[in-house]
């Protein structure tokens, strides 16, 4: 069936559907399966040569086929067709392919409508300023794709271009008040079950030989701390997470039962700070140790891990205290000693025997001293550690003497629990760096880190850090200088040059602003906006109100000014208008872009008892818009009136 010219899409409209289709879709390859991707590309390009060479688009069944087969390898990949990333796939596979059916400009309401969908869900995945400005600019490229396609032929690029600016610019008071004032919602906009949150990355509940030093090769952000006074020595700020008190011989994990009310001795002020968390998808506020304020919606367990309620799935605010020095469960109970004693049978017998020989006629501290001692004069500080057999500790002590954090850690506790002193491991990071163009501390997944507590008689659970023996730098001004150049750092951490952290300080201070002023406004800070309006206890009604009489004053601006600019009409183009809705009127079919002749033409095939009548006004909008004839415009008026 063939499409009504009214309907007919501009074959110099469609490479601007193509170019709409790959930007709101290509930057999904970061994200999407490789297959998926080389899919979409096959298939716009394909879309692309069949356009090139005004080549006939393939059938209907062709298209259903590969629909089918598409969504079956959606199924296949992601064990639903539910859920964000299998939805994202799925959208993505459509747009690509349903530039192989546009024939109507139906069609590329359809794609547009498309496009303007996908560039939401760019915000599933990331929402940085880059992302932002991309969408921003392939947002003007959609709106000028729909200006061009309700324009025709005669539209250049730039005046698509231009239109679809200012559209964009007009649109923006109303996203504004928008933002400012719809009722903000707690929790991710966006988040879908399942999967809205995979593939957050961070400290694990459980450590193994490898897994800190896995994680420290990524610089992503941990957190960020702005302390209210100055900031502490660095070699204080330990922010707690995990306390793993049962081991297997491999891997250290916390203990699932009860643990009685934590015993906290504040000895020194405590500092105030708040700390803003990106999502790692577990419950801990990797608080600074140790936590003495914590907010309304959070605990503090029996380990003085401070935990929320639910875990942490997307970037949260706390105000926290804590005391850097303090005394912790000075009397504990005789369960938890012995978990904390507890050690595999069977395993690392050279470590416990060492233990054993260093426990005769030694007190704690001299045992402490020694395991210490030991570390600093005979190992190294490296993440490339070599590989462990079935008794790790032996071969880590005695044989590789090459180990990072949790190494350290676990043969200390290991020597102490072998020696009859209680210890665990706690979990977390240790330091930061400090970022003077905003203030704020940042907290990297390099700096993750494990250290050791130890119960003592009279003194309580006591913070040793191991790794503070082997390499004091660890602890005192990070882990770059730690380490050697040659370690599997990160570039962003290895890179020393004044300039490049000068660099790096800005780009982060810019995107620290970016999370905090505008990713992070939520219910609390528009309460606290509205209250600054004179709207202190605004509910949904007091906000819809307000949100209504914001957008009706911006839309009768806007219409006082589109009135004002309104140009004024051509007298001789608004008559040829009127003729063409008296022809639709009788059913012919014209588009807005043919030429007056065309219009003649097809006004002989599809109303051969109308031609006559209206040639004559033909022929004088030709003259009366291209000639210098006074009487001209009197004439096509007599003529349009002869149509009625």
């Amino acid at each position: 069936m063939s499409t009504p010219a009214r309907d007919a899409l501009d074959r110099h409209a469609t490479p601007w559907l193509f170019a709409t289709a790959l930007a709101t879709t290509a930057p999904h390859a970061l994200h999407q399966p490789t297959w998926l991707s080389a899919l979409s590309g096959a298939v716009l390009l394909w879309a692309a040569w069949l356009w090139w060479k005004d080549r006939r688009l393939p059938g209907r069944w062709l298209i259903v086929l590969m629909v089918a087969g598409g969504c079956a390898g959606i199924l296949l990949e992601f064990r639903s067709l539910f859920g964000r990333d299998a939805g994202v796939a799925m959208l993505v596979m459509f747009m690509s392919m349903k530039l192989l059916e546009v024939r109507s400009r139906r069609d590329g309401m359809v794609a547009i409508t498309l496009g303007y969908f996908l560039l939401l869900t760019h915000y599933l995945y990331s929402q940085s300023i880059p992302t932002g400005l991309w969408l921003l600019a392939t947002m003007w490229l959609v709106t000028a794709t729909l200006v061009r396609l309700q324009g025709g032929p005669a539209s250049p690029p730039r005046d698509s271009l231009r239109h679809a600016g200012v559209l964009c610019l007009q649109a923006i008071p109303f996203m504004l008040v928008l933002y400012l004032l719809f009722p903000r919602i707690s929790g991710p906009l966006w988040g879908l079950p399942l999967d809205a949150h995979s593939g957050k990355t961070g400290l694990s509940e459980t450590m193994s030989p490898g897994s800190i030093a896995e994680l420290v090769q990524s610089a992503d952000i941990a957190f960020r701390v702005r302390f209210d006074g100055p900031l502490p020595p660095k070699q204080k700020l330990y922010w707690r997470g995990p306390v793993m008190e049962q081991f297997d011989g491999i891997t250290w994990q916390p203990y699932k039962g009860r643990y009685r009310t934590p015993q906290l001795a504040p000895v020194s002020p405590p500092v105030s700070y708040e700390t803003t968390l990106e999502a790692h998808g577990q419950r801990w506020l990797l608080a600074l140790d140790a936590p003495t304020g914590l907010p309304a919606e959070t605990s503090l367990n029996g380990t003085l891990t401070a935990a929320s309620r639910e875990a942490i799935n997307e970037r949260r605010r706390f105000r926290l205290s804590a005391s850097l020095d303090y005394r912790f469960n000075t009397s504990e109970e005789a369960a938890v000693l012995r978990r904390n004693l507890a050690l595999p049978a069977e395993r690392n017998p050279r470590t416990r025997q060492l233990a054993r020989e260093w426990q005769a006629g030694n007190p704690p501290e001299a045992i402490i001293a020694k395991a210490l001692t030991l570390f600093a004069s005979e190992f190294t500080y490296t993440l490339r550690p070599p590989l462990l057999g079935r008794d790790g500790v032996d071969d880590f002590l005695f044989n590789g003497k090459r180990g990072f954090c949790e190494h350290y850690a676990a043969a200390f506790v290991v020597l102490m629990r072998g020696a009859g002193i209680p210890a665990r491991i706690v979990g977390g990071y240790q330091g930061g760096e400090f970022n003077p163009l905003d203030g704020y501390l940042v907290v990297r997944q390099s700096d993750a880190h494990a250290w050791a507590e130890v119960w003592l008689e009279g003194r309580g659970w006591v913070r040793v850090d191991p790794t503070a023996a082997v390499s004091p730098s660890r602890i005192e001004t990070g882990i770059a200088d730690a380490l050697d150049l040659g370690e599997p750092l990160p570039a962003l951490i290895q890179w020393r040059a004044d300039w490049v952290r000068t660099l790096r300080y800005r780009w982060e201070a810019i995107n620290n602003a970016w999370n905090q002023n505008i990713l992070g406004y939520d219910p609390l800070r528009q309460r606290e906006l509205l209250a600054r309006l004179g709207l202190p206890d605004a509910d949904w009604r007091s906000l819809a109100t307000a949100l209504g009489l914001a957008c009706s004053l911006i839309v009768a601006g806007l219409m006082a000014w589109a009135l004002y600019r309104r140009p004024e009409r051509d007298p001789v183009v608004r008559l040829w208008q009127q003729a063409l809705r008296h022809l639709a009127r009788r059913k012919v079919d014209c588009a807005p872009w043919e030429t007056p002749l065309d219009v003649a033409r097809r006004v002989r095939e599809q109303c051969p008892e109308l031609a006559v009548t209206f040639q004559p006004v033909v022929d004088a909008y030709l003259v009366a818009r291209y000639g210098k004839s006074d009487q001209a415009l009197k004439t096509l008026r007599d003529a349009v009136a002869q149509l009625r």
